[in-house]
């Protein structure tokens, strides 16, 4: 069965609100079976909304509508629905009287405008809002000669979702067959999503009954597997036996296939190995400690660092030779490798990491160019750096830094 959820309101079309319902409705469809094949985002206009709604009828067979059930003006969602499906509204004297005794109760006065709340679409069952003044709709109709399911709930968040759990879920669950969901997320690093996609498109593909979603950004790569089936175990087979051929083509670009976070394996990974760690920093400006000091328990192996953003405090608190400094420069391997021992030695961590470079927007030359970055990290039998080339604006460049050198501690604990 596929689901469409429109979204009503034209602040949702500003750079202002932003639509968060969504995500709460697919969560729910997606613990009974309903897969989100769609989403829509409408403003408030008569016709834009009759011409969304007719789209989503003609090509789900669920469709929610948040929002546009208010008392104003530019409130239309029962009325673009009506029209879509070519039925009459009517005012309903029930809900008049409770809509008059709420306001009673609350000693306001209700003007007229509030009385279109008890307008109901013909063959709409009402969904009775215990937070609001705008009841929700429930129809099961037919549109284009197919059976159509369509829910009509109110947009705030503290009305729209206890109504979905509460009205509609329950209904759902009554008519639809049961299906399971089972969802994976696989996490890779230091791949790019085309060399991903090359690699892991030939195993996906063949795999029909699982939806693989390939996203790239905040410098990693996620898989995201999801399969329905009559039962959880059915779908769990097929997903849990795709992400293993997966995991395998990945390799060591595969950090997580539960979703952690690149932060969370590397502290896991110390903690099981009993390794501690310890940072110097200089062009990332303590964002590597800060993402691993967002973990709760961090500190059982992560000791701590400097952010050694000048060259005398690269040598008052990494104990990097001023020479070595002058001679190769503050963005060099050398200075990062000195920088990843005299940090470990300082600190007395087993592990140690240095990252030095030229974040940006200015201090390039043709010789060191923006983006340039050298990370090292040292233990007490090598130390290895590497050179890398970022490219973006001065946050991507830091986020990429930090992400190298997460990484290149991930491996060495491996």
């Amino acid at each position: 069965m596929k689901c469409e959820i429109i979204a009503v309101g034209s602040e949702l079309l500003t750079p202002f609100r932003q639509d968060t319902n969504s995500l709460y409705l697919t969560e729910k469809l997606n613990e009974i079976g309903v897969a989100v094949a769609f989403k829509t985002i409408v403003g408030d206009r008569r016709r834009d909304l009759v011409n969304a709604v007719r789209t989503a009828l003609g090509r789900a067979d669920l469709v929610a509508v948040m929002g546009g059930l208010g008392p104003t003006e530019d409130d239309l969602s029962r009325e673009a629905v009506a029209e879509a499906l070519g039925v009459e509204i009517r005012r309903d004297p029930q809900l008049v009287v409770a809509l008059a005794a709420r306001f009673a109760e609350r000693r306001m006065t209700m003007t007229d405008n509030n009385l279109k709340q008890a307008d109901i679409i013909q063959g709409a069952k009402v969904l009775p809002n215990a937070n609001g003044t705008a009841v929700g709709l429930w129809l099961d109709t037919e549109f284009g000669g197919h059976r159509k399911l369509m829910m009509l709930v109110p947009g705030p968040p503290n009305e729209c979702k206890p109504l979905f759990a509460n009205e509609c879920i329950p209904r759902l669950r009554a008519i639809l067959p049961v299906r399971h969901i089972a969802k994976r997320v696989l996490k890779a690093t230091m791949i790019p999503e085309s060399t991903a996609d090359a690699l892991l498109a030939p195993i996906y593909t063949k795999y029909k009954d699982v939806d693989t979603t390939i996203l790239a950004g905040n410098a990693e790569i996620q898989l995201q597997l999801f399969c329905s089936k009559p039962t959880l175990e059915a779908a769990r087979h097929r997903v849990d036996e795709l992400a293993a051929r997966l995991e395998e083509a990945l390799d060591q670009h595969l950090f997580s296939s539960a979703g952690e976070t690149l932060e969370q394996i590397v502290l896991y990974y110390l903690e099981m190995k009993q390794e501690t760690l310890a940072v110097a920093e200089s062009c990332t400006g303590g964002l590597m400690s800060e993402r691993l000091t967002s973990i709760s328990g961090s500190s059982r192996s992560f000791l701590g660092g400097a952010v050694v953003y000048s060259n005398e405090l690269k040598s008052d608190f990494a104990n990097v030779p001023a020479q070595l400094i002058e001679r190769h420069g503050a963005v060099s391997t050398e200075v990062a490798e000195a920088m990843a021992r005299g940090i470990r030695q300082r600190v007395g961590s087993s592990i140690g990491v240095g990252i030095t470079g030229i974040a940006g927007p200015g201090g390039g030359t043709e010789e060191k160019p923006v983006g340039l970055v050298y990370i090292a990290v040292s233990d007490k039998h090598r130390t290895q750096s590497l050179e890398c080339n970022f490219r973006g604006d001065r946050e991507r460049i830091r986020l990429w830094a930090s992400q190298q050198a997460l990484d290149m501690v991930r491996r060495r604990l491996m």
